[in-house]
């Protein structure tokens, strides 16, 4: 992942243990943060003091685990660095925006690993990478063919994988209609699912 001036976290999907949260406010102060934290029974906040700027890191409780909330732009290339390796250590998800002059470099992490990356110039977007699927169109066309109801899972599972991060995509960029027919095509994959199942 490039660095830049401005990055900007949005969509964040990040789950932790208290372990991991105070590894991090370990490894803030390693680096020489200025910050203080605080709890209440429904939320851990961070505030972490980055040169005139003050970031609030905002964590839900939920049961024994905290889920990261809110969008973030960062303007300090170590506490970028620090989110990044949360992201990665947490196998989140997350639409990163590094902003550089004019141009934007949009990456979509889902599991900690980057599965997009987008490239916008004005009015342009460039794909720059898009993961490719782990089963190739020969295997999955021999799966679709076969009546094992264990490869067909397989398959199954791919496909409802790329549904939903069609369905996310389509959210992000205020799509309804692609986001309703993502919906519609994860319910009938659900329950197909369920029959194989059974």
């Amino acid at each position: 992942m490039t660095r830049s001036n401005e990055v900007e976290y949005c969509n964040l999907e990040l789950r932790f243990d208290r372990r991991q949260i105070q590894n991090m406010i370990r490894d803030l102060i390693h680096e020489g943060y200025s910050l203080y934290w605080s709890e209440t029974d429904t939320h851990f906040l961070v505030s972490i003091r980055t040169g005139r700027k003050l970031v609030k890191l905002r964590f839900q409780r939920l049961h024994h685990r905290y889920k990261i909330v809110g969008d973030y732009t960062i303007k300090d290339e170590k506490l970028s660095a620090l989110i990044e390796k949360l992201i990665g250590d947490t196998r989140g998800h997350a639409v990163v925006k590094r902003i550089r002059d004019r141009q934007i470099v949009i990456e979509s992490i889902m599991f900690g690993e980057v599965i997009r990356l987008v490239e916008v110039s004005g009015m342009e977007h460039k794909i720059i990478y898009q993961r490719k699927p782990f089963i190739t169109t020969e295997e999955m066309m021999q799966a679709f063919q076969s009546k094992r109801a264990e490869e067909r899972a397989a398959v199954l599972r791919y496909e409802l994988d790329y549904e939903l991060a069609v369905l996310h995509e389509a959210l992000q960029g205020g799509r309804a209609e692609e986001a309703a027919a993502a919906k519609e095509k994860l319910s009938s994959l659900r329950t197909e699912m369920l029959q194989l199942e059974l």
